[in-house]
């Protein structure tokens, strides 16, 4: 198994950030469904027999300012969508829905005026699959993201119909500082509880989301900067085939992934949330009275 450098260590002159999260606060796993992987497509040395149904869903950030879904999984059209895609693509891509976001929500009898917006942590159609559910939610998403979405340049995306949706686009903007060596952040209620800091590598304008519970309980949703934990806590990449279908920027996500190891060795309790990585999703709360298809693995 051909491992990453070690990192370096992030130095003791880089902070680690304060926040000061609301008492309502709270993280909530959104399970839609799953797309049936293996870890041999995870990351380099994983076995081609060790089964993985990828996560495909949201997290719902609860927040007394506006609540924000962070990414959407599958939404009410997905065969719809995925009938846009390349023919090839339609015939790798085995998933299982268990039941759109929007679906739980009202059956969790959540308001829904309290939802500020889908937060993106990138323009990939199984992040996206849900927005169209909601009809003028703003999406919150990076500017080279938006760029690119429209573009060829981007793998994964929808075509057709998807891309014509009339999204209520509001592009994020990175107007402080370094944060835990990444070098620009926007905190996104001024309390420290959710911050973004850019991290483009799987895709242009990919980021990573920072959320700070009241309990001073820390997590760190990273997109698809790996599919599983094991390319953080093994220090391995995606294998190379894949990653050069997969990823915009190698480089750059190979180096977003070593920062985030170094982070993590600075603040070993924090939680780390592989978008696909049903582990990382279990240790948040739940929604009450909603019952899916299927069970978010915790082991």
């Amino acid at each position: 198994m051909k491992q990453l450098p070690e990192p370096s260590p992030l130095p003791e002159s880089v902070p680690i950030p304060k926040a000061d999260p609301p008492a309502e606060m709270d993280l909530v796993a959104v399970p839609t469904g799953v797309n049936h992987r293996t870890a041999a497509y995870a990351y380099v040395g994983g076995s081609v027999f060790d089964r993985r149904d990828f996560y495909i869903g949201a997290a719902l950030i609860k927040h007394p300012q506006g609540d924000l879904l962070v990414d959407s999984g599958f939404g009410r059209d997905i065969a719809k969508q995925l009938t846009t895609m390349p023919r090839l693509f339609q015939k790798l891509t085995k998933y299982d829905v268990w039941k759109p976001a929007v679906e739980q929500l009202e059956t969790a009898g959540y308001d829904f005026s309290r939802l500020s917006g889908i937060l993106l942590t990138h323009a990939h159609w199984d992040h996206m699959s849900g927005i169209p559910d909601f009809p003028d939610l703003p999406v919150l998403i990076s500017r080279r993201d938006r760029a690119a979405f429209y573009s060829r340049e981007m793998f994964g995306n929808f075509r057709g119909f998807f891309q014509e949706f009339p999204f209520n686009w509001q592009e994020l903007s990175f107007p402080s500082g370094p944060y835990l060596g990444f070098p620009r952040h926007h905190d996104v209620y001024g309390d420290g509880s959710i911050v973004c800091v850019q991290a483009p590598g799987h895709t242009p304008g990919s980021i990573i989301v920072f959320v700070t519970l009241p309990n001073q309980v820390r997590y760190a949703l990273v997109g698809d900067l790996v599919w599983q934990r094991e390319g953080l806590t093994r220090r391995v990449e995606r294998p190379f085939p894949v990653r050069r279908l997969a990823d915009f920027d190698a480089e750059g996500n190979r180096q977003n992934l070593l920062r985030m190891i170094s982070i993590m060795r600075r603040i070993p309790d924090l939680i780390v949330v592989p978008a696909h990585d049903q582990r990382a999703f279990a240790e948040m709360s739940q929604l009450p009275n909603v019952t899916t298809k299927g069970l978010t693995l915790s082991a």
